[in-house]
């Protein structure tokens, strides 16, 4: 047994010795309206659609037996622990009662891959492991966290693969009294939050108890978020924060880790009988929603808000979902990450307003800054910067690299100090962080994004010796109405950096290859984003992110792209 690294604190001289605990939004929802509804989880069975549900004193109370029980087994604050169960009423009363218990959850995506995995659980060095039973066959499988996991729970199921039931520890621990959850510093680290890796490496981001609360606070006062709504969630850990809110938080059956294959039947039905104020729903579910919500010429009458995030979903997908909400109803888009979220918002009705814009390629409006959120943009490059000073700020209009300060933005990321010097930026008692997407801040302070910086391409001939940009570039091409989807690729000709489309044709329509290139050749002399990209290849189908459905993964097409002209 090797021995765990001590958990992180996040270093900040403005710490004060203000004690408390994220949970006492879920205490004071209990103390309040104890018998409003906090959690339905949905269930497709024979008999068709159930609901199994708690109120909010039920998790309040369940979670604190849970958190006692826990303790009484050998888990104690600062621990940490990996938590792979799906959305069930498992799920919730785990993490309430991790955070309770001062333990440290760490957050996973299923999707990124069983490397990613195992390299994210040998960083976070885990003291536990609690998850579902198929969870378990994966650690033994493929041995993630063996040098560090002291404890093994199974959610859900026998624990046929090490371990103990959950149920067994609450069993033999009754909690007779009440439980005192741990009352810590709102800068201690709370939770590690895994990215998913799309663009680079998983990392774990080093959330504090202050990014949460800060989280909170945007989701009441910018959004707009009362007690007593009721939340469609379709991803895990927004769901979390509907008790923390006074929300019921209504989850669907669905893989949270492929919106794009939900049922659009079940959240119809869950939305009508709990008559959801809120649907929190990534672009690819957006999507799904839409084109089946035009077929069956369905209306969400009950919706007042559409909160989307993940990827910029696309203007068509928007104006085909936005029909299917009433009065002044529309979706939020908001932009963030995982290090960040959120960070800027904008509604679907001025955004579809900005359609010409973007199809000029001017790259796609996210709004502006959340409140308490600085947003500037600085000169893109690929050297550290270690502390902030005024000289790095570009003018409006200019392209650079977005960075970020405000209080749900992460200070580090985890045992990654690399990483970490990478993306942060000193600034006073505080930190800055560089978003890694390129963009703009117009006259008007709105934010304009251009896309990744590792999706740039740096063209280096004569004629034109300047940098592509993925989003402004794509977007010109995409309004060929051959076109379902196009992206901008780096390949090397002659030793010379040149700029590249792959582009993804409508199935529905029918083409000639010759003539579509000279067409986009022609549409790419036209504006001066795209002057000097002459080669087009087309790709039966892009290989794409599975979660949003709208990030494409570049790399892998760059690699194709340099074949063909091999």
């Amino acid at each position: 047994m090797s021995n765990a690294r001590k958990p992180q604190k996040i270093s900040n001289k403005n710490q004060n010795n203000k004690q408390g605990n994220l949970c006492r939004h879920l205490v004071t929802a209990s103390k309040k309206f104890p018998e409003n509804l906090a959690v339905s989880v949905q269930k497709k069975t024979i008999k068709g659609l159930t609901y199994q549900q708690l109120t909010f004193a039920e998790l309040h109370q369940q979670s604190d037996d849970i958190a006692y029980a826990l303790n009484q087994w050998g888990l104690k604050a600062g621990d940490k622990a990996v938590l792979m169960v799906t959305p069930s009423i498992a799920f919730f009363n785990l993490t309430f009662a991790l955070f309770k218990a001062g333990i440290i959850p760490i957050l996973v995506d299923p999707g990124m891959g069983v490397n990613n995995l195992k390299q994210c659980f040998e960083e976070s060095q885990p003291d536990a492991f609690i998850g579902i039973p198929k969870a378990h066959l994966a650690r033994l499988i493929f041995s993630w966290g063996k040098q560090t996991i002291k404890h093994i729970i199974n959610v859900n199921g026998p624990a046929i693969f090490g371990g103990i039931q959950l149920s067994s520890i609450l069993k033999k621990y009754p909690r007779a009294k009440h439980y005192s959850m741990q009352q810590l510093n709102p800068h201690q680290l709370a939770a590690i939050l895994f990215t998913s890796g799309s663009t680079g490496t998983p990392k774990g981001v080093v959330y504090s108890h202050s990014m949460f609360e800060a989280q909170i606070s945007v989701l009441k006062n910018d959004y707009k978020i009362q007690p007593g709504e009721a939340d469609l969630a379709t991803f895990p850990l927004f769901s979390l924060f509907g008790p923390a809110l006074g929300m019921a938080s209504i989850v669907p059956d669905m893989d949270a880790s492929q919106p794009i294959k939900a049922n659009p039947n079940y959240i119809f039905a869950a939305i009508e009988k709990y008559q959801c104020s809120n649907l929190f729903a990534n672009p690819a579910l957006l999507d799904v929603l839409g084109q089946a919500g035009q077929k069956q010429q369905h209306t969400l009458s009950s919706i007042k808000r559409v909160i989307s995030a993940g990827a910029p979903a696309s203007l068509d997908a928007i104006n085909l979902f936005s029909r299917m909400l009433s009065g002044d109803a529309e979706v939020i888009n908001s932009y963030g990450a995982t290090e960040s979220l959120p960070i800027s918002k904008i509604g679907s009705q001025q955004l579809l307003t900005t359609t010409n814009i973007t199809e000029q390629g001017g790259g796609i409006c996210v709004g502006h800054a959340i409140e308490h959120v600085d947003i500037k943009i600085i000169k893109n490059t690929e050297q550290n910067i270690n502390t902030w000073h005024q000289q790095l700020i570009l003018a409006p209009f200019e392209i650079g690299e977005i960075v970020v300060k405000g209080p749900q933005v992460s200070a580090a990321y985890y045992h990654r100090q690399q990483a970490t010097k990478q993306a942060k930026i000193k600034d006073g008692n505080g930190v800055r962080h560089r978003m890694g997407d390129l963009g703009y801040l117009d006259d008007q302070g709105k934010l304009w994004m251009c896309g990744r910086k590792a999706h740039q391409v740096l063209s280096n001939h004569l004629a034109y010796n300047k940098p592509y940009y993925s989003i402004p570039c794509e977007r010109i091409f995409n309004t060929h109405k051959s076109i379902k989807r196009s992206a901008l690729v780096t390949v090397v000709i002659d030793k010379k950096v040149t700029p590249a489309i792959c582009i993804e044709v409508e199935s529905s329509n029918t083409y000639d290859s010759s003539r579509l290139f000279h067409e986009l050749q022609e549409i790419a002399k036209q504006h001066t984003q795209t002057q000097g990209i002459e080669l087009f290849y087309i790709h039966k189908k892009f290989p794409m992110d599975i979660r949003h459905n709208a990030k494409i993964f570049r790399e892998k097409l760059a690699v194709w792209a340099q074949q063909q002209i091999e």
